[in-house]
């Protein structure tokens, strides 16, 4: 098992991270993926945890960073973290015999602790309850998608589908490749028994997210819905998103990649537009899926 870790900017909160990971029973090997901090953070690790894998960009690659982190390895399945979340002492090693035992699951997702205190994060009870129709065999609920920082993956299906879009960059980038890995017949789940720890960071730009959020939604919306499911969320969105300055940029984003969607546009198969298909309710009632900041 190993773990990838994406970071950018938060020196003593990714110190901190690596120190509970590092302290895990399963002993995973990390690799930390520096997106082109500047707080001093690559010389950190290299000085507190020699025995950490550091990859370093001149720039901020987004979740094109796990791409890199995941290229380094060569463990059959591998944990993302991100820089402010901490995985639960034997959930790692839960989830490698859960995907052991079950060879065409992609995706465990955990059950994710705000920190601190505690709580289960507002997205917990829509995974334990997901409308999605999987197999029998399913250990937990079938997921249309996942969280990234709160997942254990398969690699090889990880690097069937090509990793995250570079389009993307960050923000909502696991929807496309969920979609792509239904398409390819992989399954996902929600795993009650892993725990992932998430304290949320303050150093972040949550303009900048929500307009990457909404540019992104549309950007897989309009690559892999059919055309009516298509229309239908993006009238959703538009109806429910803020009316402000943010809100018209994430649009401008959207409609100025139209010409590349378009061009590499591929519709899921019906059985992939099933799962999304069923998302559809939950997502319209859904008080952990508003784009606002």
């Amino acid at each position: 098992m190993a773990v990838v870790v994406i970071t950018h900017q938060r020196r003593d909160e990714l110190l901190s991270a690596l120190d509970r990971l590092l302290a895990l029973p399963e002993q995973p090997h990390v690799v930390v993926v520096d997106n082109g901090s500047t707080d001093g953070t690559a010389d950190a690790v290299r000085q507190r945890f020699p025995s950490v894998e550091l990859i370093t960009s001149p720039v901020n690659l987004g979740a094109i960073g796990r791409n890199l982190g995941v290229a380094r390895l060569d463990t059959p399945y591998v944990a993302f973290c991100d820089d402010d979340t901490w995985w639960e002492p034997g959930s790692l090693r839960t989830a490698a015999d859960t995907l052991a035992a079950h060879p065409r699951l992609a995706v465990v997702t955990a059950r994710i602790l705000v920190e601190p205190g505690g709580h289960e994060d507002p997205i917990v009870p829509e995974l334990r309850d997901s409308p999605v129709r999987g197999a029998d065999w399913l250990p937990g609920p079938a997921l249309g998608s996942f969280l990234a920082g709160a997942s254990v993956l398969r690699r090889a299906a990880f690097e069937e589908v090509g990793g995250f879009s570079e389009r993307l960059w960050l923000g909502g980038e696991e929807e496309l490749m969920a979609g792509d890995l239904a398409a390819r017949g992989w399954e996902l789940c929600y795993l009650p028994a892993l725990t992932v720890h998430h304290q949320a960071s303050r150093a972040r730009d949550p303009h900048k997210r929500r307009r990457d959020g909404i540019r992104n939604t549309l950007w897989t919306t309009w690559l892999r819905r059919p055309l009516r499911p298509a229309l239908r969320r993006t009238v959703h969105l538009l109806r429910t998103v803020p009316r402000d300055r943010i809100t018209a940029f994430g649009l401008l984003d959207a409609v100025r990649g139209l010409p590349w969607v378009l061009r590499e546009r591929q519709v899921l198969p019906p059985h992939a537009e099933a799962r999304f298909a069923a998302l559809e309710a939950a997502q319209r009632s859904s008080t952990a899926r508003r784009y606002v900041s």
